[in-house]
Order: structure tokens, then sequence, then C-alpha cells
């Protein structure tokens, strides 16, 4: 199990998330975006919306930067 603050995946919050794969991390993250923009959060709606101007390439490397980061972290 590792874990990854809201920060770390691009967001604006010290949530925490636990997760055994990254897949897991990012299903978690994405869970909390959408938590965050329904409950109208304006630093994290202001992110979500930069992050979805990037080209998807950049979202790619992004992605995979965020996995390799993910994967090179200690267990808990």
């Amino acid at each position: 199990m590792k874990t990854m603050t809201c920060k770390q995946l691009g967001g604006t919050c010290d949530a925490e998330f636990r997760a055994n794969t990254f897949e897991e991390m990012s299903t978690l993250s994405k869970n909390h975006s959408m938590e965050m923009y329904k409950k109208g959060c304006e630093d994290h709606i202001k992110k979500m919306n930069e992050m979805r101007k990037n080209d998807p390439g950049a979202m790619k490397e992004w992605f995979k930067s965020k996995k390799e980061e993910f994967d090179s972290m200690p267990e808990d």
C-alpha cells in the first residue's frame, strides 16, 4: 500500500489516498476531484479546468510521470 496526496497528483489539497496500484490511486484521485467539483470547491475546479486545457500528449506524459513517481515510492 502506498500513500499520495491530492497535491502530489496535481490537485490542490492535502487529502491523502492509499492504494496498492497506480490505477487504484488514479481512481481515488478522480473520485475526490469529482466530489470537490460537486461541492463547488473553486480551487479544485480551477485546477481541473487547467488540466483539461492540456493537449492529449501532455496529459499522457503527466500520467506516465505520476505512475513512475508512485512506482518508485516505498510501501507504507
